[in-house]
């Protein structure tokens, strides 16, 4: 409440406003965002969200979309905006090297900076500061900051949707052990508030292109490995699948999610190659931390049971790395 009070005081006057989340947004980068712009808009403040990047075509329903700047395609629009805020927010990231191209130009600003976050090992230091590690989703922390500073009442049918899916895809539609009761009323607060749940649902989950269903049955066919011995499965995703199966921004999500899902199975991951960066994704059942994982090896972090990384190798390289780090053993000693 410390700092909802400092920034109801500065926000006692209409503001330029900047609104960021990482790159390759997701439904809770987007949602909470999109979110925040209405409330702040509400309030008769200039807003603007601007993203590094595009993002999936199936986060394009969400309301306040066609307001979305993506700084890869308008980056002179989108510099001015940053330099003549006086408030920028960073949604869903701790560090400005998650917001890639953006980096020097959001950390050149001379605005007040409020950090929104529920990312281990923040290395933003805000002015404004709603970092928790415990939140399930940074929509979760977005209800919380609007219910703070105005009452549940401001939250429209355009709010409550956009909160509701990036809570609902942040906690694995309610599965990952970040659900908690507080979320379950939440969530239920939001459908009171007006949010489609079958509409945001469908919408996410259910609105996929005939290509992304084809690389789906070839991937679980031709591209998942699983190495029962460490517990371990995980698929490797080259440029060329890209091709082949025509796949846009976000047909690989959730893709993880079906290796973790074999029975006996405790820690799955995917490799991906594509626009020349090689990037991993690890999830976990149980005590197995697959940010320390990450951390260590493939220069990455996040949550306990999902983080990513990076690696500098080459696709066949990284594949050949995290085996030898399966076969040492690494993955099945730290497993409880």
């Amino acid at each position: 409440m410390k700092d909802t009070q400092a920034l109801k005081d500065f926000l006692q006057s209409p503001k330029k406003i900047v609104i960021t989340t990482h790159a390759n947004p997701d439904a809770d980068a987007l949602g909470s965002s999109l979110g925040l712009h209405h409330f702040l808009i509400r309030l008769g403040h200039e807003v603007n969200t601007i993203v590094p990047n595009s993002y999936p075509d199936f986060l394009e329903w969400m309301p306040g979309n066609p307001l979305v700047i993506n700084y890869e395609k308008s980056q002179e629009a989108a510099d001015k905006l940053l330099s003549e805020s006086e408030l920028l927010f960073c949604l869903d990231y701790s560090g400005f090297g998650r917001i890639k191209n953006m980096k020097e130009a959001a950390e050149s600003v001379s605005a007040k900076v409020a950090l929104v976050d529920h990312h281990l090992n923040p290395e933003i230091v805000p002015d404004f500061n709603f970092w928790n590690d415990k939140s399930a989703a940074t929509a979760e922390l977005i209800y919380d900051l609007i219910v703070d500073f105005s009452g549940r009442e401001v939250i429209d049918k355009n709010i409550a949707e956009c909160l509701y899916a990036g809570i609902m895809t942040d906690t694995g539609s309610f599965k990952h052990p970040s659900t908690t009761s507080k979320v379950h009323r939440m969530v239920a607060d939001l459908i009171d508030l007006g949010a489609d749940v079958n509409k945001v649902s469908r919408l996410i989950y259910d609105t996929n292109s005939l290509d992304r269903l084809r690389f789906l049955g070839h991937a679980l066919a031709e591209k998942l490995k699983v190495d029962e011995a460490s517990r371990v499965a995980y698929f490797v995703i080259g440029e060329e699948d890209f091709k082949d199966f025509r796949l846009k921004q976000g047909d690989t999500e959730g893709l993880v999610n079906y290796a973790l899902s074999i029975k006996g199975i405790v820690v799955a991951a995917i490799i991906i190659e594509r626009d020349n960066e090689i990037k991993l994704s690890f999830r976990s059942i149980g005590d197995f931390a697959v940010n320390k994982f990450a951390e260590e090896y493939f220069s990455g972090g996040g949550h306990k049971n999902a983080s990513g990384g990076m690696s500098e190798l080459s696709l066949e390289e990284t594949e050949k790395k995290f085996k030898e780090l399966i076969g040492k053993d690494i993955l099945k000693t730290r497993i409880k």
